[in-house]
């Protein structure tokens, strides 16, 4: 062969794919292009909308489109039909890439080389659902992408390979998710290439949890020191983001009779959409001024500065217009 070649593809395997949100659309797409997908296996539809419609998944729209074979089980335990149509696949592997459920034993055992998942932490750390989530609001510097062979376990599996990087200082959790998967596509199909020669390493026993992000950990907490703040804001994108309550007496009293532009009604919800830690001193949530780059915030070490915000009911606008809106000023109390 001319070393200028690339090298011949491996052999193609026969596939299944068990993913479900938008993040997981390129492993399947990766996985079609080299190797024969068998089924996909996707969450059921969920109500979507306004008008609450069943929506199918985002893996679920992009296998109708690629015409393979796809399977929505409500429940993988004791559902005999559906364990029985993967038997008759006569796969060699199954692939998980955030399909969330936990795969019961008996399915994990059909594949001749069992289930590989891509999991974008650095295993045994932040096992769960939000791995890249916690990654950033806990502030570390450094993380990875794992390829694990699943056990029954909640990726708890031995690791089959993984890449080490640094994280950003400024990455958000989708930046840095979409990274990690990219890397990890390529450590996938290297791992289906030599399916028969993997080196598994058990994991420890012990490791740390990665629960599911609900709608209180966007909250910005103005005790926190600026950093901190700043890495949770980074880790909470897209959802839940930042957000805080406009507290009552937050600024001015209007004058009802005056012809200026109305305030913000107090206890509404403000989402920050952009922000940075900056110098600045002060009572924790305290406004230490406003100008054209946006508003600052006294935090419990430093302060942040809101760029820009999305006030309840509102379009997102600069923090410097919400603030005059809203007649904030220096001394004001943000909740």
């Amino acid at each position: 062969m001319n070393p200028a070649e690339p090298p011949a593809p491996g052999p193609r395997r026969r596939v299944a794919f068990f993913g479900s949100p938008a993040w997981a659309v390129p492993v399947l797409e990766a996985l079609y292009r080299r190797h024969e997908v068998l089924l996909v296996v996707t969450q059921p539809d969920k109500p979507a909308g306004r008008g609450l419609e069943l929506t199918p998944c985002p893996v679920a729209r992009r296998a109708a489109e690629l015409g393979l074979p796809l399977e929505k089980p409500a429940k993988l335990r004791k559902n005999p039909d559906f364990l029985e149509r993967v038997r008759a696949l006569g796969l060699e592997v199954a692939v998980t890439a955030a399909y969330g459920k936990i795969l019961p034993a008996e399915l994990l055992e059909i594949p001749r080389h069992g289930f590989l998942n891509l999991h974008p932490s650095d295993l045994p750390k932040y096992r769960g659902p939000a791995p890249v989530q916690w990654t950033l609001i806990n502030g570390d510097a450094e993380t990875a992408v794992s390829i694990m062979r699943t056990d029954a376990g909640m990726d708890t599996g031995p690791v089959v390979s993984k890449f080490h990087t640094p994280v950003g200082p400024h990455e958000t959790a989708l930046e840095l998710s979409e990274r990690l998967r990219d890397k990890g596509i390529e450590l996938l199909l290297e791992a289906l290439e030599r399916l028969e020669h993997l080196t598994l390493t058990p994991q420890p026993a012990e490791g740390t949890h990665a629960p599911m992000l609900e709608k209180d950990d966007g909250r910005v907490v103005w005790e926190r020191p600026a950093h901190e703040i700043y890495n949770r804001h980074r880790g909470v994108q897209p959802w839940p983001g930042s957000w805080f309550e406009l507290p009552g007496g937050s600024g001015p009293r209007l004058d009802t009779g005056g012809s200026g532009p109305r305030p913000e009604p107090s206890g509404k919800r403000v989402k920050v959409l952009s922000m940075r830690p900056v110098e600045g001193r002060g009572e924790p949530g305290a406004v230490l001024g406003v100008d054209s780059s946006g508003v600052a915030v006294a935090t419990g070490n430093g302060a942040i500065l809101l760029q820009q915000v999305q006030p309840e009911g509102k379009k997102p606008m600069p923090a410097a217009d919400w603030a005059r809106g809203a007649r904030l000023e220096a001394g004001s109390r943000l909740g």
